[in-house]
């Protein structure tokens, strides 16, 4: 990966939360970096820090919040600009929220209801950021907010442009959401499970949705979710999570048809898949661990079946595959003995190849 290439580069983040029953280590390490144009998934359950790695980069990390160690740098060619790098924890509030949120880099979050406001029109909302960053003459800033409204797919803009939230269905206020964030022209999209609170086929739309407009606009795009069949339709890269950590990461291809993790494979084994002669699907046994308390050795050791006495003691470093593909797991050590993944997985990851050796 090329230095120049590279918008977004976070290195050995930390992030701790003070709460009333102590300090939660959310976030213990993570490295990630971004190269213009493409897209990473970052994949976990629930509580893994996926949502809190990328609020810690847009700058709106909550008050309680204590940033340990690590840096984020993101590197802006916004055009008429000369390049640009921000290190963001060193920015503050109010220079983030001129120079950085909405402007250079913007955020789809989960529940459209929670991002839009109910008591401001369609249009108002489009335009606002139009005018506060850019500075647009008001009759300009509403023919853009037109024309983006068209770009999201919504037809009838301009009498659109005077609905309030309500008067929308879920799919379509998720466009409005995704309007408002394309409205100032940013690099990097940021998109927090967006399409969690909508049926599968609307799901569906708005990937797609998001997916043209990243290649028309040249966008960067980080998606979060934790549904392996929505990182299919989207990612070049995936990074998974587990416990404020990434344990493997590599192309979509190699997470899919190579993973190494044992949580990763956890993870895929209880992915839904229409060919399944199980009449249950795989659950990944016991809970994350409760981050108020020090992880000793690997934070995935109590639920992997596959565990080595090590995995108690001493954390895994980064393990190399390829070039691209890392895993974080004593197994890949040359002293370990060798373990394969369950073979129901290796007979999915047989059908997926099948299946994407079809469509190609």
């Amino acid at each position: 990966m090329e230095e120049q290439d590279i918008i977004l580069s976070v290195k050995d983040l930390s992030i701790s939360f003070k709460t009333t029953a102590g300090i939660v280590n959310a976030i213990r390490g993570v490295n990630m970096d971004l190269q213009r144009g493409q897209t990473i998934a970052i994949v976990g359950e629930s509580g893994s820090g996926k949502s809190v790695t990328t609020k810690a980069v847009m700058g709106i990390l909550a008050k309680n919040s204590i940033v340990n160690s690590g840096s984020i740098t993101y590197t802006s060619r916004l055009e008429g600009e000369r390049e640009k790098q921000y290190s963001i924890l060193d920015m503050k509030e109010k220079e983030i929220r001129n120079e950085i949120n909405g402007k250079r880099i913007a955020m789809v979050f989960q529940d459209p209801m929670t991002s839009l406001d109910p008591t401001m029109t369609i249009g108002a909302q489009i335009m606002e950021g139009i005018i506060y960053h850019n500075h647009t003459p008001k009759k300009l800033a509403f023919l853009k907010a037109m024309r983006l409204l068209n770009e999201v797919g919504i037809t009838d803009a301009k009498n659109r442009m005077k609905n309030y939230p309500h008067q929308l269905s879920g799919g379509m206020r998720q466009r409005i959401v995704i309007a408002i964030a394309l409205a100032c022209n940013p690099e990097l999209l940021i998109c927090d499970e967006p399409t969690t609170a909508l049926d599968v086929t609307i799901q569906a739309r708005i990937l797609d949705l998001i997916r043209k407009i990243q290649k028309e606009r040249n966008l960067s795009v980080i998606f979060i979710t934790h549904n392996f069949g929505v990182v299919a339709k989207v990612a070049d890269y995936i990074q998974v999570m587990y416990a404020g950590k990434i344990v493997e990461r590599g192309t979509a291809d190699e997470i899919f048809f190579d993973p190494r993790h044992p949580y990763t494979w956890g993870l895929l084994s209880a992915m839904p898949d229409l060919d399944t002669t199980n009449e249950r699907l795989y659950t990944i046994p016991g809970s994350p661990p409760n981050l108020l308390h020090p992880v000793a050795g690997d934070a995935f050791y109590p639920r992997n079946r596959y565990a080595l006495n090590i995995d108690s003691r001493l954390e895994p470093p980064m393990f190399q595959v390829t070039d691209t593909h890392y895993a974080a797991t004593w197994l890949l050590d040359e002293r370990a003995p060798k373990v394969e993944m369950p073979q129901e997985l290796k007979e999915r990851i047989e059908q997926m190849k099948r299946e994407a050796a079809h469509y190609e």
